[in-house]
């Protein structure tokens, strides 16, 4: 322990006296653990974003939508092949379809007036059937969601997010408070918990915080739907657990490609194929920065390879009397070991600090989620400490090497 305290205090010695050539050296250091940590970070706050979308998808639907065209003399050559997304389309696929356990409607209401007694709204207005909850997850706040009976009995009740709470009632009670959509007038028999939107390369899930859902039936009854606009705008498929869902989205494709005449009215999302999308991305991502990581460490170590020589070169006549009073060459071996090892943990500890900043910055600045894992430092610490070590290796054992006499005559 002398013998170390010892080494750590002259290696501490040598750092302060040449200090700027030190701070240099360090840098590649510094910036490759950075690196590290900021990478691994952003790409643990991408994976859980990705994660959290795809549960709220469902890994085990299948998404059908409607697809929207810009021009109407489009839609109309569409509608003399096609009807649209509807009922049959649903029917088909939950009798046709093996492991589909059940068959979800959509259907997006267009409000020109949403209000209460005491506020106004500009929500987004959906119907849905009573499943909806529980495939897409649904987190509730206070009440319940509508159930197949409200369904069948076209009952004329409405769950709302929370900032449609808000601005209908402010801070008052909601539940079995009326509201009315268009000409329609609701009850809320429940309020959502809040939830923000999330988004991933080329597909964005909105929030619910600004919603109201009602039943699909009474959706499809009591509110009008724009000419030409197919009946249903959204059909979510439930398979069973033993059913792979991405060759049943094929059976599912061909068959509405039956059913609607060859038109490609419609679109079909697979959130298991968006996650295996996501995940070989991340991959990607992480192997690009990682080099690039490993490339500002290899620069890193190999400024301590030449701090390292040079110290050497200029403690040379310490080195011969040193070994001139009875210090072994694993004295000296050690004591530059320790002093190339100091650097490097400097180094190390810097480059966490800046790592752990960058992540918080781009949390703060750019809105992504980020997270510091311990994981991450003790990977970015652990590679810089063996890089260190390998490059400091050289320099001590060269300085080991030396011979006593010739050392001593060193000027």
């Amino acid at each position: 322990m002398i013998e170390v305290r010892e080494a750590l205090g002259s290696g501490v010695q040598s750092l302060r006296s040449h200090a700027l050539r030190s701070a240099l050296s360090m840098l590649g250091i510094i910036f490759g653990v950075g690196a590290v940590i900021a990478m691994l970070s952003i790409g643990a706050g991408a994976e859980r974003e990705a994660l959290a979308m795809i549960d709220a998808m469902g890994l085990r639907n299948v998404i059908v939508k409607d697809r929207r065209f810009d021009r109407d003399n489009d839609l109309l050559e569409i509608r003399r092949k096609s009807p649209g997304l509807g009922t049959r389309d649903a029917d088909a696929i939950r009798d046709a379809v093996p492991g589909v356990e059940r068959v979800v409607r959509k259907i997006e209401v267009d409000p020109w007036k949403v209000l209460s007694a005491t506020g106004r709204a500009k929500p987004r207005v959906l119907g849905v059937s009573s499943d909806y909850a529980e495939l897409v997850r649904l987190p509730l706040r206070e009440g319940r969601f509508f159930d197949r009976q409200d369904e069948e009995s076209y009952a004329h009740v409405c769950v709302i997010g929370d900032a449609v709470r808000q601005q209908l009632f402010g801070f008052d009670a909601a539940l079995g408070r009326p509201l009315k959509v268009n000409e329609q007038w609701l009850v809320v028999i429940g309020v959502l918990a809040p939830s923000g939107a999330r988004e991933l390369p080329g597909l964005k899930l909105a929030g619910t915080a600004n919603d109201v859902y009602l039943p699909v039936t009474v959706a499809e009854r009591k509110f009008e739907r724009v000419p030409l606009r197919s009946p249903l705008d959204e059909l979510i498929v439930r398979l069973d657990p033993a059913t792979p869902v991405q060759e049943s989205s094929v059976v599912i494709a061909g068959l509405l490609d039956r059913l609607h005449g060859g038109a490609a009215d419609y679109t079909i999302t697979v959130p298991e194929a968006l996650l295996e999308q996501s995940q070989r991305t991340q991959r990607l991502f992480d192997v690009v920065m990682g080099a690039i990581a490993g490339i500002s460490l290899l620069v890193g170590g190999i400024g301590i390879m030449n701090i390292m020589l040079a110290t050497v070169l200029e403690r040379t006549r310490e080195i011969g009397v040193r070994r001139a009073v009875g210090a072994r060459r694993s004295d000296i071996r050690n004591q530059f070991v320790l002093e190339a090892f100091t650097i490097t943990a400097l180094g190390g500890l810097f480059g966490i600090a800046m790592g752990i900043a960058i992540a918080k910055g781009v949390a703060l600045y750019a809105g992504w989620t980020t997270i510091v894992t311990a994981s991450s430092i003790l990977l970015s610490v652990g590679v810089s400490a063996g890089i260190g070590l390998a490059f400091g290796i050289y320099p001590a054992v060269r300085a080991a090497q030396l011979d006593p006499i010739e050392s001593l005559r060193y000027e």
